[in-house]
């Protein structure tokens, strides 16, 4: 008798609780939750991408299996287009998506220097000569220059492309709302590890681009 109890009272006590008595797991969490209170979707934008330098998120642009859509690398890892990324995802933009759709419509439209045969959505939308092709036709090309008129129409939640000195890389980062003792808008960009800093002319400015297109434009290019 005394076995009987002591084998009932393990199998009471090893037994898995009743399912509703488990606590709710979320089946997934968002991949970048929106910043408080935003105003607008420029200040989304430039709220998570300082959100890249807040959590002080180190360069690593290796190649990463990603779950699809809304994958991302490890939190604390990125590269410049990770800002970009998840930048835009905070205002409801899912870059990973959007250019894996976009590449299967108009394959031959994008550099084919990887010796990719089809749309790869775990790396596609983390290099920057990718990201130049979809922004030149889903967002508004503005001026290149920094100076004089032009230098008024950087505005937050532009997203700039450079070619680092030599001309072989590219670099591309998100124009925010401070600015900084040049008078230019600061950028918040991952070269090494994401910072934010008065860096606009640094290098040679290949893109300016406002995503999405305004509604009506016709050229793909406005001012202000």
């Amino acid at each position: 008798m005394g076995q009987l109890r002591r084998t009932l009272f393990a199998v009471i006590w090893l037994a898995p609780p009743l399912a509703g008595c488990r606590p709710a797991v979320p089946a997934s969490l968002p991949a970048v939750p929106p910043p408080v209170s935003p105003r607008s979707m420029s200040a989304r934008i430039v709220a998570a991408a300082r959100d890249e330098v807040r959590r002080g998120v180190t360069y690593d642009a290796s190649y990463q299996t990603l779950a699809y859509p809304g994958g991302d690398v490890a939190r604390d890892r990125g590269a410049c287009t990770d800002v970009v990324i998840r930048a835009l995802r905070a205002a409801g933009y899912d870059l990973q998506k959007l250019v894996r759709e976009d590449m299967g419509r108009r394959w031959s439209a994008y550099p084919h220097r990887y010796g990719l045969a089809r749309p790869d959505p775990s790396i596609d939308h983390r290099r920057v000569p990718n990201l130049r092709v979809f922004f030149a036709k889903y967002g508004d090309s503005l001026p290149l220059s920094t100076t004089g008129p032009d230098g008024s129409t950087w505005k937050a939640g532009d997203i700039v492309f450079w070619t680092l000195t030599g001309g072989v890389l590219d670099h591309c980062g998100v124009v925010t709302d401070t600015r900084g003792p040049s008078g230019l808008p600061t950028v918040v960009h991952n070269i090494g590890a994401a910072a934010e800093e008065d860096c606009l002319p640094r290098w040679r400015i290949t893109g300016h681009i406002r995503f999405p297109k305004e509604r009506g434009s016709k050229s793909g290019r406005r001012r202000g």
